[in-house]
């Protein structure tokens, strides 16, 4: 047990006894240690230009450091951008490339670039242009553009790895009790350990990723007395595969989960590489994009409609509940003081490709969703066996469709069907109007998804002329 925070920074051991554990990363690396590398431009991980590099076992991870709290890198190894160069100031392959190839202009957003660039670097294998698109989807730029960036990216693959090298290593996996400026802060390091401190400190705010509590850190002050932080807990991070189903743990990031999700139903794999950048991703948990209940979660959604269910845990007892009844009103959620969300349950589809998820935004990339429609609906000799049509951005919680998904069930599988389900959803929601979309839009495009669906499982063809017009 350690009631000090230590971590590598650089390659070298650092201690931290005397501050809020909930001190950004960033603010700690540029006000106490002037390591400057690190920008701050949005301070909620949207921008990138504080990109920095974590050791994830043996592969190493980019992360937004704004949104990084101290507590969080108890035993781990961190690398900014002043770490990566050569013992003599020698450029690393990256860095060389980004420079020579003009991929730099006001150099603000340029050590997030090189950051991200470096996680993949350390791998060892060349990615191909999409790869690096989706690496750098994180990073902004509004300078060069990105032909100078994405060229010098390629560069950079082709030069030898560098006569120097960061250390792969961490150094202290204990768990972590900490104390200081009057808050408290625990890493335990087992699910028993957890859910016994989840169970004695129900007040406590429960960080994995950061990726939301971040945000109201960095945005509206949020100082909580209490955290109990999940990451070092390895059971949290597994998934395993049942008769039929599989198990996710809650701490299992979107990256980790990406390729697994795939396999499982290749629309929830295509929506998962669109949640944020890959430092968001690389951070960010499935079990933490449930128990937050945001009404515009990625995940709530197309889980809903595969019919997953939620494993909760209080103490030593456990809970299974349709994930679809979890939540209950904007705010609020089916979870007991004490309880917490250990793993989901997700049933293999028998036809994955009739899963279909529709992510409505402004952008394709690095943006928060306004609607988000996913379904599943089975049919047997051209009738409708069953239904399950679930959305986010229409209600205060993620919902199911319920009376369009009446209005399918027993029958013809044809477009007059489909016609009497979308005038249905009028009696599923009512949306707001907001900053993102109006009411009025959010009604029409989610009726217009589920036409959409019809398509393009009835007329592929017709479905992609849509999808091109799109």
């Amino acid at each position: 047990m350690s009631d000090t925070i230590r971590f590598l920074l650089n390659g070298e051991e650092v201690e931290i006894r005397d501050l809020s554990p909930t001190t950004t990363l960033l603010n700690w690396l540029r006000y106490d240690l002037a390591l400057t590398g690190s920008k701050e431009g949005c301070a909620e991980g949207d921008c990138g230009a504080c990109t920095v590099a974590i050791l994830d076992g043996e592969t190493w991870r980019p992360v937004c450091a704004c949104i990084q709290l101290l507590g969080m890198l108890h035993g781990q190894s961190v690398v900014t951008v002043e770490g990566i160069s050569g013992p003599n100031a020698e450029l690393h392959p990256v860095q060389a490339s980004m420079a020579e190839g003009h991929g730099s202009q006001c150099g603000f957003c340029t050590p997030g670039f090189v950051m991200s660039l470096w996680t993949e670097y350390q791998t060892g294998a060349r990615p191909d242009t999409s790869r690096t698109c989706d690496l750098l989807a994180g990073n902004l730029c509004r300078c060069t553009g990105y032909g100078p960036i994405l060229d010098a990216a390629s560069e950079a693959f082709d030069r030898p790895q560098p006569a120097w090298t960061v250390p792969a290593n961490c150094i202290d996996f204990s768990p972590l009790t900490y104390a200081s400026d009057g808050r408290r802060w625990w890493s335990p390091e087992t699910i028993n350990d957890l859910a016994d401190l989840v169970a004695q400190n129900p007040d406590a705010t429960i960080i994995s990723g950061a990726t939301d509590v971040g945000l109201w850190v960095t945005k509206h002050g949020f100082d909580p007395e209490k955290v109990i932080y999940t990451g070092r807990v390895a059971d949290l991070t597994q998934i395993t595969e049942m008769d039929g189903w599989i198990e996710i743990g809650a701490g299992v990031t979107y990256a980790q989960a990406e390729a697994r999700i795939a396999e499982l139903a290749p629309d929830f794999g295509t929506l998962v590489r669109r949640i944020g950048g890959a430092q968001v991703r690389a951070a960010g948990t499935i079990g933490g994009n449930i128990a937050n209940g945001s009404p515009i979660g990625d995940t709530p959604p197309a889980l809903i409609a595969l019919g997953a269910e939620l494993v909760l845990r209080r103490g030593a007892e456990r809970r299974t509940i349709p994930l679809s009844d979890f939540f209950l009103e904007y705010g609020k959620q089916d979870r007991k003081p004490g309880e917490f969300v250990e793993a989901i349950r997700v049933p293999i589809p028998n036809d994955p490709a009739r899963l279909r998820c529709y992510k409505v935004s402004k952008r394709i990339d690095q943006d928060i969703t306004a609607i988000l429609g996913c379904m599943i609906v089975d049919v047997i000799d051209n009738q409708v066996h069953s239904a399950r049509l679930a959305f986010g951005g229409m209600a205060g919680i993620p919902k199911r469709a319920s009376h369009a998904e009446a209005a399918l069930i027993d029958q013809p599988w044809t477009r007059a069907t489909i016609e009497a389900a979308m005038q249905a959803m009028t009696n599923d929601f009512a949306p707001l109007t907001d900053m993102r979309a109006s009411a009025a839009y959010r009604m029409q495009v989610a009726q217009n998804l589920l036409m959409r669906y019809f398509l393009e499982m009835t007329e592929p063809e017709t479905a992609t002329r849509i999808t091109e017009i799109a």
